[in-house]
């Protein structure tokens, strides 16, 4: 299969990038890896008149530690920087902890933090992980940047929040704070296959064992990054344990609207919402516990 004819140009500095994008606008798609873009347009499902690839550009590959402990990265990123780079693994474990899912290590090759987010597919990991780890986006174009929440970046199937002209240069993850579990979950038929249905999960406690915030976000779920915010919300105040994991299990299957595939009806995917969140809540308690140095469940 071969893409529709278009109009490739490789800018050497960021801002001749953003000069192309606002001259060609909505006709134009920006080259990071390619790992998902080039295989939409051989299928013609994306026909880009303009490719702006951005591979020549230096000073948007870097993985950074604030003064505050945020960990900063550039959208040209390679995945599997993230995947070894130990101030993920550090100060975003949910994240490290994700990468693995992603594909195969060829694509995590090529692949980059910010096309993926900018592709915005429903079926992949890393635009879940931002949102549960409550990232923020730095957006900019050729009049000037902004900073978009992940959870207000993800506006549907393949869109996001980005205007005409714009692109996707940072993304910054606040450090994990004492006292949170996290966990990422998936079920997929194959290794490296897209995933049936997904989770990030976080679980805070306080100092006396005691839930006091939680995020359950789901993937291929729905038309994007589905967030369970009820069934989160009821694990607030309760004691982490079987009974409280049921109960959001049963409230996140309700909050989901998975669209079912060949692999997997709507009905298989409820299910494994149910059985993801228990097992993710579960994990993320144990860790919770552990970063908090709080009493194992069930300790005197």
């Amino acid at each position: 299969m071969k893409p529709p004819p278009f109009k490739y140009l490789a800018p050497d500095s960021l801002e001749q990038a953003l000069e192309l994008m606002a001259q060609y606008g909505g006709e134009a798609k920006p080259l990071a890896g390619g790992q998902s873009l080039i295989p939409a347009m051989n299928f013609r499902v994306a026909q880009p008149a303009v490719l702006v690839d951005l591979n020549r550009i230096t000073g948007l590959e870097y993985i950074k530690t604030a003064e505050d402990g945020s960990l900063a990265m550039g959208a040209m990123t390679r995945q599997r920087d993230l995947e070894f780079d130990p101030q993920v693994a550090e100060r975003v474990p949910l994240l490290h902890e994700c990468m693995p899912h992603v594909a195969h290590p060829q694509i995590r090759n090529r692949g980059t933090l910010g096309g993926s987010l900018a592709h915005a597919d429903p079926a992949a990991e890393l635009p879940v992980v931002a949102v549960a780890a409550s990232a923020r986006i730095r957006a900019q174009g050729s009049r000037g940047e902004r900073w978009i929440e992940a959870e207000q970046f993800f506006q549907g199937m393949f869109t996001t929040a980005l205007e005409p002209g714009e692109l996707l240069v940072e993304v910054v993850f606040p450090p994990a704070e004492p006292g949170i579990g996290w966990s990422f979950l998936e079920v997929s038929r194959r290794r490296g296959d897209y995933a049936m249905l997904g989770i990030a999960a976080s679980l805070s406690l306080n100092a006396q064992g005691v839930c006091s915030a939680a995020r359950l976000v789901f993937m291929n779920a729905g038309d994007g990054p589905i967030e369970a915010r009820q069934a989160a919300a009821g694990l607030s105040g309760q004691q982490p344990g079987p009974e409280a994991f049921e109960q959001a299990a049963a409230a996140a299957q309700q909050e989901i609207d998975p669209l079912g595939n060949v692999h997997a009806t709507v009905a298989y995917q409820r299910h494994l919402a149910t059985v993801l969140t228990r097992r993710a809540l579960a994990i993320a308690a144990e860790r919770a516990r552990g970063n908090g140095n709080l009493p194992a469940a069930g300790a005197a």
